[in-house]
């Protein structure tokens, strides 16, 4: 009942930029978190970024300082500005979402994007 929807993936060279977006949409009741996973071929699926609903962000130390995660006021979509951009950040990421839904008992549900594809030229 709940869709992510990323966009904003592409190919640039290193030290560019692109800027991820996710939209969600469905049957949400609160929003908890949001956030950005990236995964490349022979490696395991690594946290990038979170925003938690109190604001609270988190990042790999691989990407502090270069990228920066948000969102927009009515808190349905994430953002991930991406900054200085290197070969190593090439993967898919993808848009996770941690929210309670509209029906009792309102759970809480973890829900994972289709991923977009970002890839960096040296």
């Amino acid at each position: 009942q709940v869709q992510l929807v990323e966009s904003g993936g592409g190919l640039v060279q290193a030290g560019g930029s692109l800027r991820l977006s996710c939209a969600a949409s469905g049957n949400i009741f609160r929003l908890v978190t949001m956030g950005w996973y990236r995964q490349s071929p022979g490696k395991q699926r690594e946290l990038v970024a979170t925003i938690h609903v109190s604001g609270d962000t988190n990042y790999a130390d691989s990407v502090k300082g270069r990228f920066t995660i948000s969102r927009d006021s009515a808190e349905n979509t994430v953002y991930l500005q991406m900054n200085s951009l290197k070969p190593e950040d090439t993967a898919v990421y993808y848009c996770n979402l941690e929210a309670r839904i509209r029906v009792p008992p309102f759970p809480q549900n973890t829900y994972w994007g289709q991923g977009t594809q970002v890839t960096v030229s040296s």
